[in-house]
């Protein structure tokens, strides 16, 4: 075929809510937030960083002048890698359009998979929700998935960490109570890694820490973005706002708040330490007006999610995203629809991290057999962003001159070739016809994603530590217990 000049390609399915101006008049309306209503920072030394930096401190309140966010935006890196913490391979590579997924953490109840009983979270299952999250394919990364709470409360960060690490070698994002419960966790990375300076040039883990809505950083949180400064380490920090509720009703004036929020965490960070990775994001939604609860699955969410998103592009930043989760109590079909439009709109926007697939109950209750689902929706919604190669070999105009009218395509390589390249194969969706799946025992995709879920927790194996290295992981959990009985 010809050269083609001036020729354009869409090389995936593209998808904005926000156009580059009103990316510009949020971050505007953003700054102006900092510089006059400015964020109540409750730790000192984070206001005497900000002070030196330049910002005005009253008090508690701090108040941010454009320029030193600004400057804070260019300082930050706007690519950020986690590895592997068996093979060390960088596999999460946050930066532009590349949507990864992953769980959430501490919800306080689970569904137990094999009586699908709404129970408290304990270390065993939080451990089996990690080897099911190493075991799922379009799965990239872990959280906790649950609270530990068969475990001393004020050292549970540490207990969940090390069901974490002991049951995948996928990238961790990490919870922790306090700067203190941050540091042994570093500490118990520092040791995998093989050193300080090891784990910062391919870090395994990051910290998910939160701002208070509106305009408030904890003295917990605003420490923990320093010490990650510090220590060169990726930090998420990640407002959670509820329209209505902890910010404007209205959708500009929500992500107006929630942006303030997360770039006056990033001055902090920046000031601390210029070029420490920075992950920003949030948890945009609506207050139900009806149940007063804070929407995982309200189409105001996925909007929300999918404007932010574009914020981030546009202040080329990595974000931290939310997906594949539902407001339904049950894995059932109302969690199958809202997890997947929120999946699909993730994929489509491009935010880098995505959190909280599996979760029901609007964050209180997290579900295996959800999460199972969405690892076949998720590999769908990739399949959707592949979007379609056109070139000499897929116009497949030799093929088609071969075979002729009439003619069908089954035994031409042509076919063999592209039905692998572009056809996805779902391991839970049935396409048999009625007859055969009723031989097959007419089962539900709920009960075709139970069955694997427990074939998982019983048949699979993660990779191990080295016995050496579990024993130090585990002697520092006990050192905090130590600690708590003395």
């Amino acid at each position: 075929m010809p050269t083609k000049s001036n020729y354009v390609a869409n090389s995936s399915t593209m998808f904005r809510v926000l156009s580059p101006s009103q990316c510009d008049e949020i971050l505007l309306a953003a700054e102006e937030v900092l510089e006059r209503t400015g964020v109540m920072v409750y730790d000192e030394e984070a206001r005497e960083i900000m002070k030196k930096a330049g910002c005005w401190v009253d008090g508690a309140r701090v108040r941010i002048a454009s320029s030193i966010v600004e400057r804070s935006l260019r300082s930050a890196p706007q690519r950020v890698t986690l590895c592997n913490s068996r093979t060390g391979s960088r596999d999460v590579q946050l930066e532009g359009y590349n949507a990864y997924f992953g769980t959430g953490s501490d919800t306080p109840f689970f569904i137990d998979p094999y009586t699908q009983e709404r129970k408290r979270g304990t270390k065993q299952l939080v451990s089996w929700a990690c080897k099911c999250i190493d075991a799922l394919p379009n799965l990239d990364f872990v959280m906790s998935l649950g609270i530990v709470q068969d475990v001393p409360l004020l050292i549970s960060d540490r207990h969940q960490f090390e069901a974490e690490v002991l049951n995948t070698g996928k990238p961790i994002v990490i919870t922790a109570h306090d700067i203190k419960g941050y540091a042994d966790i570093i500490e118990m990375c520092e040791i995998i890694a093989g050193g300080e300076e090891e784990l910062r040039r391919n870090p395994f883990m990051t910290l998910y820490a939160e701002p208070i809505s509106p305009l408030q950083h904890a003295e917990e949180a605003a420490t923990k973005l320093v010490l990650a400064a510090k220590k060169g380490l990726p930090v998420v920090y990640t407002p959670c706002v509820m329209a209505g509720g902890t910010v404007p009703a209205s959708m500009a004036g929500v992500i107006t708040n929630g942006l303030a929020e997360s770039l006056s965490g990033l001055v902090i960070n920046q000031t601390a330490r210029e070029g420490a990775p920075f992950i920003m994001g949030g948890v945009f939604t609506i207050m139900d007006m009806t149940t007063t609860i804070f929407s995982y699955g309200s189409p105001e969410f996925d909007l929300l999610m999918a404007a932010l998103a574009d914020m981030a592009h546009y202040l080329k930043l990595p974000m931290f995203g939310t997906a594949g989760c539902s407001d339904s109590c049950i894995m059932d079909e109302q969690a199958g629809v809202e997890a997947a439009l929120s999946i699909t709109m993730t994929a489509l926007s491009g935010p880098n991290l995505n959190h909280d697939v599996g979760y029901v109950e609007y964050g209180s209750t997290s579900s295996l057999d959800l999460l199972v689902t969405c690892n076949d929706i998720i590999g769908m919604a990739r399949r959707l962003v592949r979007g379609i190669q056109v070139n000499d070999d897929t116009l497949a105009l030799d093929v088609i001159d071969k075979v002729g009218p009439g003619g069908n395509f089954l035994k031409e390589d042509h076919t063999g070739k592209y039905f692998r390249a572009e056809t996805l194969n779902s391991e839970l969706n049935d396409r048999q016809s009625y007859d055969l799946w009723k031989e097959s025992g007419s089962k539900t995709m709920e009960k075709r994603a139970n069955e694997k879920t427990r074939s998982i927790i019983e048949d699979y194996q993660p990779e191990q530590l080295p016995k050496d290295v579990q024993q130090k992981i585990h002697a520092i959990v006990e050192r905090a217990e130590n600690k708590l009985r003395s």
